[in-house]
């Protein structure tokens, strides 16, 4: 099955290791791309979003046969206990924007000329325009430097308030021209990319959400089960990576040791331990699995819980 609304990012190796699966869950469910091929697989699936929209496109998409639906932020309360009462084996979060949020101008996720500055996945935050107006220059600063990568921080942000002190920042064009104003005439659609990115990711807490939720949704997966993640940005894979390599920690005793002492034993390992990029196949067809960073955590089984020493 296909999807001109959005083509589902490093469906094969996700396919191959959810393998088995009877149980997934669709942590981000978009309008459908990954959902459809684990019900093709023959699994029970269970979609989260917090965009109505999406929920409604998928919906009459893929109708309700061993699908099941909840409308709200994968990191909400609702999603985990559902995500909890339905049991996975495995679960899948492909974080970022979908193409089709990205290719609506009135959602305001592109730096398109005239668009408005939204940028909300759901109705449950404030619009970048909202967020920009209020934000402090400082956290400003904080964001365009960690979520944006931007060197030149502190004289954007500055830039920013000071253009807002004036006239507020409602459309596209008003963002672009501020990072133009702050980056000079070389700037490009690389920096503007970069830049609404950071913006995106503030206004809908992203990270946060994300970094609250991985340690539930791996115990929700239980033993042998597998947690999957797909990241677009180097603040999210460094946060997933990280999470991944504490949770494959074995024993944390002086190597001096004769025999463990500290109980310690991982939780289950990454697989593969690198992570998996989309091939120049994949990218020449879909340019959003560009920068596509996948990750698994497999959760050990019952029988794997045995302390082992480091080194």
């Amino acid at each position: 099955m296909t999807d001109a609304l959005h083509v589902p990012v490093l469906l094969a190796p996700i396919l191959a290791r959810a393998e088995g699966a009877t149980r997934v869950v669709d942590g981000t469910l978009g309008h459908g791309g990954h959902a459809a091929a684990f019900l093709a697989a023959g699994a029970e699936v269970l979609g989260i979003d917090r965009d109505p929209d999406a929920i409604a496109t998928a919906r009459a998409r893929l109708g309700d046969v061993r699908m099941h639906y909840v409308n709200a932020p994968y990191a909400s309360p609702e999603a985990v206990a559902a995500v909890r009462a339905f049991r996975p084996d495995f679960l899948l979060l492909d974080l970022g924007v979908s193409s089709r949020q990205l290719d609506d101008e009135s959602r305001g996720f592109t730096f398109r000329p005239g668009a408005p500055l939204d940028m909300r996945m759901g109705p449950d935050a404030p619009t970048a325009a909202e967020w920009l107006a209020s934000v402090d220059e400082a956290e400003l600063k904080q964001v365009l430097r960690e979520y944006g990568d931007e060197p030149k921080a502190g004289r954007m942000a500055a830039e920013i308030v000071r253009r807002r002190e004036t006239s507020a920042l409602v459309t596209s064009d008003d963002l672009v021209n501020a990072i133009r104003a702050s980056l000079g005439p070389r700037s490009g659609p690389g920096d503007f990319a970069r830049i609404f990115q950071a913006v995106r990711i503030a206004v809908n807490e992203e990270l946060t959400g994300l970094e609250e939720v991985l340690p539930l949704f791996r115990e929700a997966v239980g033993p042998g089960g597998t947690l999957a993640v797909i990241s677009y940005h180097s603040g999210e894979d460094r946060l997933v990576k990280g999470a991944f390599r504490l949770w494959s920690a074995g024993c944390t005793c002086p190597p001096g040791l004769p025999q463990c002492i500290c109980g310690q034993v991982p939780l289950g390992r990454s697989v593969p331990r690198k992570a998996v990029i989309a091939d120049d196949a994949e990218t020449r067809a879909n340019s959003r699995a560009r920068s596509a960073r996948l990750r698994f955590f497999r959760n050990s089984d019952a029988s794997d819980q045995s302390p082992t020493r480091a080194g």
